[in-house]
């Protein structure tokens, strides 16, 4: 697999312009700006055209999925999916897959299946195809993590502080990649930067997976109920002068990640559009390429 440097961008799909010129046109661009992949959020659907089209108008950028959620895709429609953009750009691509978020199973009416059960079952069942190198899963939890190690190329953790990423390299050992997601707002007004980490954050204070898995860090009852206290957000959030989101990120470096996939909000939290502005900022003070 192709190198994916030390930063990434992180953003849903659904946001990526619809014209095949103009998402060629942002995709060569990230790819200037040299950043070494991009993460397609949001929970594509399976047949991945995004990736294709982004892979398609690059030549050194590396895409992955943060991630295809294993309880609303079919496995073989992904397999024929994920061989098709092997074939046509190897080594270029990894296929992220995670429980998103169970209640969605339930809300489908689905009998109750274990998230890590269902992860394998994926995995060794119509997935098995797929190489272990070219496949990466959202862990969040020991067991999901020493899975991740074992049947993967690693793990995709979302919403963790720096502190899981040290317990996350523990438990993976050495070899596995440690991808961590990391938000953050290009700003120094407090007021601003936390009313903009409550809109993107709000809906993850309902989901026991996320929740359970932060109050293991620092975090209590408190931080965690409502809207989040402040100590929540400055926590999920890297916020502040250039020097203190290039800190925030790098924290997760220091703590044993290999690559930090970047999500960056702006004043309406979770961007409807592409950041570019943003994205060019970033760049800039993360010492890239321009």
């Amino acid at each position: 697999m192709d190198d994916l440097g030390r930063y990434g961008l992180w953003a849903p799909g659904r946001i990526w312009p619809d014209g095949a010129e103009d998402v060629a046109a942002v995709a060569r661009e990230i790819e200037g700006l040299g950043f070494g992949a991009f993460w397609v959020g949001g929970s594509p659907g399976d047949d991945l055209g995004i990736v294709d089209a982004i892979l398609g108008a690059t030549s050194t950028l590396v895409v992955g999925t943060s991630i295809v959620d294993i309880w609303t895709s079919n496995g073989e429609r992904l397999a024929a999916s994920h061989q098709r953009i092997r074939d046509a750009f190897p080594g270029r691509f990894y296929l992220g897959l995670g429980s998103g978020h169970a209640v969605t199973a339930e809300g489908l009416g689905q009998a109750y299946t274990r998230p890590l059960s269902r992860l394998k079952e994926l995995l060794n069942g119509a997935l098995a195809g797929v190489p272990a190198d070219e496949r990466m899963i959202a862990a969040l939890g020991p067991r999901t993590l020493q899975a991740a190690g074992e049947l993967t190329a690693g793990a995709l953790p979302y919403l963790m502080p720096p502190a899981h990423t040290a317990e996350a390299r523990r438990i993976l050992g050495d070899g596995p990649l440690l991808v961590p997601e990391q938000k953050v707002f290009l700003g120094t007004d407090p007021g601003v930067a936390r009313r903009a980490g409550r809109r993107a954050l709000k809906p993850y204070l309902a989901l026991p997976n996320y929740t359970r898995q932060l109050a293991t860090f620092g975090l209590d009852e408190a931080d965690l109920a409502g809207d989040g206290s402040d100590r929540f957000i400055d926590s999920a959030v890297v916020w502040g002068d250039d020097a203190a989101v290039r800190a925030g990120i790098d924290a997760h470096l220091d703590a044993g990640a290999d690559h930090v996939a970047i999500q960056v909000l702006t004043e309406a939290g979770s961007p409807r559009e592409l950041p570019l502005a943003e994205w060019r900022r970033l760049a800039a003070l993360l010492g890239l390429r321009s």
